[in-house]
């Protein structure tokens, strides 16, 4: 079959698309900044396509030959209260494409939920469901619960809440039946899903063979990371709003995206007819062993997409591309002269953030990451991926990857919360028999408080990034573990 995948480059799609390909599939991806997949290695086996489900105008065209699609958008960035609206708006522009194009099948992957007062992330997420149904093409959506694997937003939440805290005083929540799935077994019956052609919609709901209380989660999790007995004390106070900032202040999740997540957990998420995943998935993995999976994936390093991959926003172009807006700029460039080559440059520079830090002044980098988690932000608590692989799109710390040039060029845009937009990109130069390093910090202020901000810690930037640069440079002459390791410091 010809099969679009919308999502491809967030936590499901970038897992589901070699599935596809190994089953023989051919795969179309609607993506709307191509340069996304170019870092995943199928990236030469799938057909790419530019677009936006929130921009109706060739999004019918983009799904012309082919026989069914995957659904895989879900608008939850929580900097923004209108996340159901941009939700409602997108499946109703690719439900009406999908008509427009002939499409055999949608496959959709919603929330569970039976309650009457769900919250409004379930809601939202089965209000998209019925909102495709609406329309002419078959639709299978597949309601699934939390689900844990390695960088999954649910496990990540789980991992961090257990780990940071050996004592926990928590929400009620903590009490709600949950009917985990391992997302090994979602990507199974997903991929069989897409094969149905009984011209029908279905709505199934699918989920582990365990049911378990957050609680339950909490402790199998430290029982399997080794960790000693978490004391988990409920109590009737804390509300979802001081829940999802307490979430915000201790996980890689920032309030924003913690808020609508904790509303949701007050619901129960059991499925009451869990036969279809009984019969494409059996064995369905325990949540035991997905949380052992999910964390010897970690260990390996072999973690393909994060939650935190994913954005609600087209990509922040950078000051001087093509497609940029224009706007007053305050720049800080260093440039430094090294005997290394460039491509051992571009080797170090992009080996930064995450455990290997910033290359000096670490302390105040993590002072910064705190601030930011404070007032609501990502913090430094996201990390990266890889140690050493980076690929545009993905996050870095506080920082979104805009553009990554092997051997050559790494731009950043920052996400922490500024009174203005701000980016860093390093560029690997050959000079002679060496290279040069050209380290840019960009900064565009908003309004008079912004250029404040500029000029105040401009003594400071100088500084840090001064001394960055040339760190960077002898690591890259370097290029010795015990250098690097003494360079943190």
């Amino acid at each position: 079959m010809k099969i679009m995948v919308t999502g491809a480059s967030g936590y499901i799609g970038g897992r589901l698309v070699p599935r596809l390909l190994e089953a023989g599939h051919h795969v179309r991806c609607l993506v709307r900044n191509p340069e996304k997949l170019v870092g995943f290695p199928w990236h030469d086996l799938v057909e790419v396509v530019q677009g936006d489900v929130l921009t109706p105008t060739g999004l019918g065209a983009s799904l012309e030959g082919c026989d069914a699609a995957f659904y895989l958008v879900h608008s939850m960035d929580g900097a923004a209260l209108d996340f159901r609206d941009r939700d409602r708006a997108a499946a109703e522009n690719f439900r009406n494409a999908a008509a427009a194009a002939s499409l055999g099948r949608i496959v959709y992957l919603g929330g569970l939920g039976h309650e009457d007062d769900l919250s409004r992330h379930l809601a939202s997420r089965q209000e998209v469901g019925r909102i495709l149904a609406d329309g002419p093409t078959p639709v299978t959506e597949l309601r699934a619960a939390v689900i844990i694997g390695s960088g999954s937003v649910s496990f990540e939440m789980l991992r961090y809440l257990t780990e940071v805290l050996p004592v926990m005083v928590t929400p009620r929540w903590v009490r709600t039946l949950c009917q985990p799935i391992a997302v090994a077994d979602v990507l199974d019956i997903l991929t069989h899903a897409i094969q149905n052609t009984d011209g029908r919609d279905h709505v199934h709901e699918i989920g582990g063979p365990d049911r378990l209380t957050y609680e339950d989660m909490m402790r199998i999790y430290a029982d399997v990371a080794g960790l000693a007995r978490r004391w988990i004390i409920p109590v009737p106070v804390l509300s979802p709003k001081l829940s999802s900032h307490w979430v915000g202040l201790v996980t890689p999740l920032p309030t924003g995206v913690a808020k609508p997540l904790v509303e949701s957990l007050r619901n129960e998420v059991i499925a009451r007819d869990n036969t279809y995943a009984e019969q494409i998935a059996s064995p369905l993995l325990s949540y035991r062993e997905a949380v052992t999976e999910a964390l010897a994936r970690s260990a390996n390093l072999q973690v393909t997409t994060r939650w935190s991959d994913a954005t609600d926003r087209p990509a922040q172009a950078f000051p001087g591309d093509p497609v940029w807006s224009g706007g007053t700029t305050q720049r800080s460039i260093q440039i430094v002269e090294t005997s290394a080559s460039p491509a051992q440059l571009f080797r170090a520079f992009s080996r930064i953030g995450g455990d290997h830090g910033y290359y000096t002044m670490n302390w105040a980098w993590t002072l910064r990451g705190i601030v930011d988690a404070l007032a609501g932000g990502v913090g430094l608590r996201r990390g990266r991926r890889h140690p050493e692989e980076i690929r545009a799109g993905e996050a870095l710390d506080f920082w979104r990857v805009v553009h990554v040039e092997p051997g050559r060029r790494l731009k950043l845009y920052a996400q922490m919360k500024l009174p203005g937009e701000a980016w860093l990109a390093f560029e690997a130069l050959a000079a002679g028999s060496g290279a040069q390093l050209r380290q840019t910090a960009i900064f565009i202020p908003r309004g008079l408080l912004g250029r404040l901000y500029w000029w105040v810690l401009m003594p400071f930037h100088i500084a840090i990034f001064g001394r960055m640069a040339r760190k960077i440079a002898l690591a890259a002459e370097a290029e010795l573990p015990d250098l690097q390791s003494s360079l943190q410091s």
